[in-house]
């Protein structure tokens, strides 16, 4: 899955300038015909170039669920090494 995702984030990169300029046809045009023929150009392009179908996952695992931005990885991951004082300036609560 973690492959998948790479190969996505790819194809998201190569074709996001296309989609941009398509996009920017469709939704300004005064032509009718102009949108029309840009929206299906814009069909053509694969689905997984679309940068909505990206989702963040575990830099570890690879779980996609539970994970935490400022560090890349899942919860459970961020738990034991945080635990384990692999993280810095990150220790358990206690009061």
């Amino acid at each position: 899955m973690k492959a998948r995702e790479v190969k996505r984030a790819k194809l998201v990169a190569k074709y996001a300038a296309k989609r941009a300029a398509l996009k920017e046809i469709v939704n300004k045009s005064e032509d009718p015909v102009a949108a029309y023929e840009a929206a299906r150009e814009l069909q053509k392009i694969p689905r997984n170039a679309n940068p909505i179908r990206l989702h963040n996952r575990c830099k570890l695992t690879g779980r996609p669920k539970g994970y935490i931005r400022m560090f890349g990885i899942s919860r459970i991951q961020f738990r034991e090494m945080a635990s384990a004082g692999l993280i810095p300036g990150v220790k358990k609560a206690s009061w």
